[in-house]
């Protein structure tokens, strides 16, 4: 018996199969111990079951998990994305998909699929189709308030469709790591800001805080500034330029910690971001990546906005005086606010869900 996880593409898909994976994971090295024990220790080593990743040879899929011991076998299909082809381009997508979706119908029986796990992205596609004409559950998560092209294809067709931003959703809580809750405090004044543009960086956030960063200096701020990896340089000798000392980086493994220090934070709106900053109760003014499909970005953020927990800019309607005037608000009712609008468990409570049908 196996658990198949599919999808991803981006780092945005990606997080959450890795989330829930390590719910399981840990669930089975709690051996039943626990509020959801019976559920988290029902895949015990040496029993038959197994967890299986299905992927694409396109996009981070490899780079996430081709080394990830955590899963008992790992494929990488040969497909690439249908939306945006035209022409040939996408009789070829088509083409390979098919090709996809064949050999994602013997994975499934050869590992004796009992459910499949999709969070979408064009890495799913062949193995989600494949699940509904093999009658294998199907169990979709949504990160976004905008649904994704495939997604929303497959929604009527799941046994089970999760997302944090629909009321009939059976599970509301997003899996965020639990170091982002244990993180989380009230924030009454700014004495650091983080500006986050994802570890490629955003040119609006760079060129935003480079332009604040001297009224912030003056009023005793510190910077924490996600560059991206191509911005490092320039970005740190602009700072040197206006003789501020700021801390600089691209990627980074300690983004939890950062989070946790700052007290009010500028950032791209992707689901993960969103969520962790909610997680850690961070204030958080939202400028969504423009081009983002869907719009989704934008809908991520506008989520909080309409329970006021956040605030929104696009990139045309910036203005550093806006920005500024945000620092003066009060920021305790955002906090606390955020606190009570997630929920902890997320991971598990997927990871339970999925287990039930082993």
């Amino acid at each position: 018996m196996s658990i198949v996880m599919t999808g991803g593409g981006t780092g945005g898909h990606l997080a959450i199969i890795r989330a829930v994976k390590e719910a399981i994971v840990a669930g089975d090295r709690e051996q039943g111990a626990g509020k959801n024990g019976e559920v988290a220790g029902s895949r015990k080593q040496g029993d038959g079951s197994g967890l299986v990743y299905i992927g694409s040879e396109k996009g981070q899929d490899r780079q996430w998990f081709e080394d990830d011991s955590d899963f008992d076998a790992k494929y990488f299909l040969e497909t690439k994305g249908v939306v945006n082809q035209k022409g040939l381009g996408k009789v070829q997508s088509l083409w390979m998909m098919f090709k996809a979706y064949l050999q994602a119908r013997k994975l499934l029986k050869e590992h004796d699929a009992k459910v499949v796990f999709s969070v979408g992205g064009f890495s799913s596609a062949a193995t989600a189709f494949a699940a509904k004409t093999s009658g294998v559950p199907l169990v979709i998560h949504e990160q976004n308030a905008a649904l994704g092209s495939l997604n929303r294809l497959l929604k009527p067709y799941a046994d089970v469709f999760i997302s944090s931003y629909l009321d009939e959703s059976p599970i509301k809580a997003y899996p965020v790591k639990e170091v982002f809750f244990n993180n989380a405090r009230i924030r009454e004044k700014v004495e650091t800001v983080i500006f986050l543009g994802g570890s490629q960086g955003a040119r609006a956030i760079n060129e935003l805080a480079l332009s604040i960063a001297p009224e912030l200096k003056a009023r005793g701020i510190r910077i924490i500034h996600q560059a991206g990896a191509n911005n490092i340089e320039a970005v740190e000798e602009a700072y040197r330029d206006l003789g501020i000392d700021a801390e600089v980086f691209g990627f980074t493994t300690k983004l939890a910690d950062y989070m946790k220090e700052a007290d009010f934070a500028i950032a791209r709106a992707g689901a993960s971001t969103l969520w962790e900053l909610a997680a850690t109760a961070l204030p958080t003014l939202f400028i969504p990546y423009p081009y983002a499909a869907s719009d989704h970005q934008y809908h991520n953020a506008k989520f909080l906005v309409e329970k006021e927990l956040a605030w929104v800019m696009r990139e045309n309607e910036i203005e550093k005086e806006k920005v500024l005037a945000l620092l003066d608000e009060d920021l305790s009712q955002k906090s606390k606010g955020l606190m009570e609008s997630i929920e902890r468990d997320g991971s598990r409570q997927i990871a339970a869900l999925l287990q039930n049908y082993l």
